[in-house]
């Protein structure tokens, strides 16, 4: 270890690490070990974490009067401690989590049920296997996720899309875990990878990168790991025996009896296909609309910037993910309505259940994005990059490791790449320059952005509880898939700097 390590960490303090350790292995003794709930386990680390930090931010929307007095939280009362700080701080982090997840969470699982009470998942999976063939069903879900996933967050489209697996498991009796993985395989990369995803567009703005090429560049590389996470779809389900268990929605007694049913009972192609399709498609209008308000040709296709800005406010409106999921869920309840003769009271009933169910999601997942918050509170992203600072590394694999190291540390793919992106920038605008293209730097935080999954994580627990998962079975399936994929991505993206550098200078230039 050489002296600059040293003289670089020195200036900040490395007790955040053992903050990260100390939390990470709380939370497995507790779920493992203890067979603590995961909300209590996840919740409880997040405070610990508040507690063991040097200094906590004041929560959101705090307030001082005067230099001397006390830190004032939003409803007015006085945080007299750094205990009282840390547990306050975590319960805005928790509200700020669950505020992004909740109404998806209970949206999509709202359209969940009803594609599977209607006949429609069935309906969508029979024509997919006519089409593709049974053997190829894998294939079909993983690079139809994939395309349909460039514009949508992963939660949304795991959602959205995990009604089709169970229905494809019900109806060739075999191979649940492969399905689930392709969706996961699927949608994974491009939530990392493509504009018009938060953490990508933030590495595009930090690192002064072309959106276009990048999203090209982030497509195209990603197919190598998608390739291989298909393979690696397949060993983990040939290695381990997963049944399909019971998740919010409909039954497993209930989906049987559906897939029993004669084809002429089911509704229709389009009506089945719709509830899903056409969120995706308003939330990727929504996505077209911010990358084309730049171009001057686009906008003229509007009849100019008046007439633009109107159709982009409604569009920016409808391709909003909590509107474009109301609509789809609307859409959903009007299907089995008109597929079974049922009333509004009568869907509300059913759908009753599986939002008691969606609850416990919701706060599992919230508790984990509170946690991984306040490791970023408590520091670990500064303790990360004082600690990289100064090695003499390729500016690639430094990328990746301080990417991965910040995912592992608060959970957040898309914190880890905007906190990585603004941390390399002035490194790599340094000195001579890089010797490839900085399209290379974008890719090898994207990669590094989604390995290593595990309970910090909002995409562990959607997978884990929605897809029938154990947290053991979540850890050696997902966990193993997303870090493989990510170890391949970087792997791919260093060998093409290499082969194909194309230097263009400094980024920004």
């Amino acid at each position: 270890m050489s002296i600059g390590f040293f003289a670089a960490v020195s200036e900040v303090s490395l007790w955040p690490l053992a903050v990260l350790v100390i939390s990470v292995a709380f939370v497995v003794v507790m779920i493992s070990v203890i067979r603590a709930h995961a909300f209590l386990a996840l919740i409880l680390a997040a405070i610990l974490a508040g507690l063991m930090a040097e200094q906590l931010p004041p929560p959101a929307k705090a307030r001082v009067a005067k230099p001397d007095s006390p830190v004032v939280s939003p409803d007015g009362r006085p945080l007299r401690n750094h205990w009282v700080q840390a547990v306050e701080l975590t319960s805005i982090e928790f509200g700020r989590t669950a505020g992004g997840i909740a109404i998806v969470i209970g949206l999509a699982t709202i359209i969940s049920m009803c594609l599977m009470e209607s006949g429609a998942a069935d309906k969508v999976v029979r024509r997919f296997l006519a089409f593709f063939g049974e053997r190829n069903a894998g294939i079909a879900l993983l690079l139809s996720t994939y395309v349909l996933s460039i514009p949508i967050f992963f939660d949304t489209m795991f959602m959205l899309m995990v009604p089709l697996a169970r229905a494809l498991q019900l109806r060739t009796g075999k191979d649940y875990l492969l399905y689930v993985m392709a969706v996961c395989c699927g949608g994974v990369i491009t939530h990392s990878m493509t504009v018009p995803h938060p953490g990508p567009l933030a590495m595009v703005e930090n690192l002064k990168i072309d959106v276009g090429v990048s999203i090209l560049a982030g497509i195209v590389v990603g197919l190598v790991p998608l390739a291989t996470g298909w393979f690696v779809c397949r060993w983990l389900n040939a290695r381990l025996d997963i049944p399909m268990r019971e998740t919010p929605g409909t039954t497993l007694a209930e989906l049987r009896s559906i897939v029993d049913k004669p084809e002429s009972e089911l509704p229709s192609f389009a009506w089945a296909i719709t509830p899903v399709l056409l969120p995706i498609f308003l939330i990727s209008l929504s996505s077209l609309m911010v990358i084309g308000k730049g171009n001057d040709a686009f906008v003229k296709l509007f009849g100019g910037r008046e007439a633009f800005a109107s159709a982009f406010a409604f569009v920016e409106f409808i391709g909003n993910k909590n509107v474009a999921l109301l609509i789809g869920t609307l859409l959903s309840m009007f299907v089995l309505a008109r597929q079974k003769g049922y009333s509004v009271g009568k869907i509300c009933e059913l759908i009753g259940p599986p939002l008691e169910t969606s609850g416990t999601i919701i706060l599992i997942t919230a508790a984990g994005g509170a946690f991984g918050l306040m490791l970023r509170n408590a520091g670990v992203g500064e303790a990360i990059q004082a600690a990289a600072k100064g090695h003499a590394l390729n500016m690639i694999w430094l990328s990746y490791l301080v990417a991965v190291v910040i995912r592992i540390a608060q959970g957040s793919a898309t914190v880890a790449m905007l906190t990585t992106s603004a941390m390399m920038y002035p490194i790599i605008t340094g000195g001579a320059g890089l010797p490839y293209d900085p399209i290379y730097i974008f890719l090898a935080i994207g990669f590094g952005g989604f390995a290593f999954s595990w309970m910090n994580d909002s995409g562990f627990w959607v997978v884990s509880k929605l897809g029938g998962l154990t947290e053991t079975e979540t850890l050696k399936t997902w966990t193993v898939l997303l870090t493989v994929n990510s170890a391949v991505g970087v792997l791919a993206t260093w060998v093409l700097s290499l082969i194909v550098p194309f230097p263009l200078g400094k980024p920004g230039q």
